[in-house]
């Protein structure tokens, strides 16, 4: 446990020093909402504590019967002390063969941390060159800014981890450079977004009957 944990840390060490990579630095110590006398900001303003109950098990998130990863995202939006840190994190929870889908944060780096594996990461390059690699539990991985990225978890069942609470499936965390990475799914923009039909048939070489079809079960 100790050792998984460590790794966690080290994480987002790695991330704060990419963080002047994506996000502006700040002239202050850290940023407070409009509105907010800084001055009666307390340790509450530095705590998050929204990921106590994002984790696998009776009680928390039932995986059962799930086909879609779960994610929790921290990010300046839901953690206001983020803004202008450089830093943010998603926790995903995988259901047993279960995919998180090809998609691209446009404004940082992303290291994964598997807290409970195996689990197979992968992303392509600009040079269209694919990179593959299956993690285990402790094990880190590296997708650079703006590239796309997909998960694997193709396990029916897993054993307790040490950081995120068992019972069954996956679970990684996600760490940013940035306080607000961004995020693009490419089914989504490319199926849900209201590009015609008829142009999508042609860029990928398929009739519009198929497209109609990708189209309804992405928006499922």
């Amino acid at each position: 446990m100790a050792k998984l944990c460590s790794l966690i840390a080290f994480a987002f060490t790695f991330v704060f020093s990419l963080a002047n990579a994506a996000d502006p630095d700040i002239l202050d110590d850290f940023l407070v909402p409009p509105g907010v006398d800084p001055n009666t900001i307390t340790r509450q303003y530095f705590t998050y504590t929204g990921l106590r109950q994002f984790k696998k098990g009776k009680g928390n998130v039932n995986l059962t019967g799930e086909t879609t990863v779960k994610i929790a995202r921290v990010t300046k939006k839901v953690f206001p002390a983020l803004e202008g840190l450089g830093v943010s994190v998603f926790k995903r929870l995988y259901p047993p063969l279960s995919v998180n889908p090809p998609h691209y944060h446009p404004r940082a780096a992303e290291l994964i941390v598997v807290l409970d594996g195996p689990m197979e990461v992968g992303f392509v390059d600009s040079t269209n060159k694919l990179f593959v690699q299956t993690l285990q539990q402790g094990d880190l991985f590296v997708v650079p800014k703006g590239l796309v990225h997909f998960e694997v978890y193709s396990q029916g069942a897993t054993p307790q981890d040490d950081c995120g609470g068992g019972g069954g499936g996956g679970a990684a965390l996600a760490v940013f450079g940035s306080s607000n990475p961004g995020i693009v799914s490419l089914p989504t923009s490319l199926f849900q977004s209201g590009i015609k039909t008829e142009v999508l048939a042609k860029a990928f070489k398929i009739d519009e009957e198929t497209v109609g079809k990708i189209m309804k079960a992405n928006s499922k």
